[in-house]
């Protein structure tokens, strides 16, 4: 997926987990992760400092909005909290949602905080080797 993609979007949360992790990380996908260009979208955070960041502080709608008119490559969305934000302006796409064979007992819902029904419909699946199913919606 990360060669199908001209940039990564995440919130503060994501962003802080992927940074602690992918700069130091030896992962195949470790090169891409730190090369793409990354859009932050916090209203808390001053800076952001893994390669290849910048922090957008106000309006993530028409930030996103704006990115989709360039041409290029996909944009992904990595984190639920801001694909919650952005899923009622109609700026996504396509929902590629990753089930791992993993049962936690409880957690975060996917969608936490989404205030208006959302309907999607299933546009493709794909089982991986490791058991992980993708499962790829698109707004109904």
């Amino acid at each position: 997926m990360l060669s199908s993609i001209d940039a990564i979007l995440m919130g503060r949360v994501t962003y802080e987990g992927f940074a602690s992790y992918w700069p130091s990380s030896t992962d195949r996908e470790a090169e891409a992760m730190n090369r793409l260009p990354k859009v932050v979208f916090s209203t808390t955070l001053n800076e952001v400092d893994w390669s290849n960041s910048r922090l957008v502080k106000e309006n993530a709608v028409a930030e996103v909005a704006k990115l989709r008119q360039q041409p290029g490559k996909d944009l992904a969305v990595f984190g639920s909290d801001l694909a919650v934000s952005l899923i009622p302006h109609g700026v996504i796409d396509e929902y590629r949602i990753f089930v791992n064979p993993v049962a936690l007992g409880g957690g975060k819902r996917l969608f936490e905080g989404l205030t208006q029904r959302a309907r999607f419909k299933l546009a493709k699946t794909h089982t991986m080797t490791s058991g992980v199913v993708q499962l790829t919606y698109v707004p109904a």
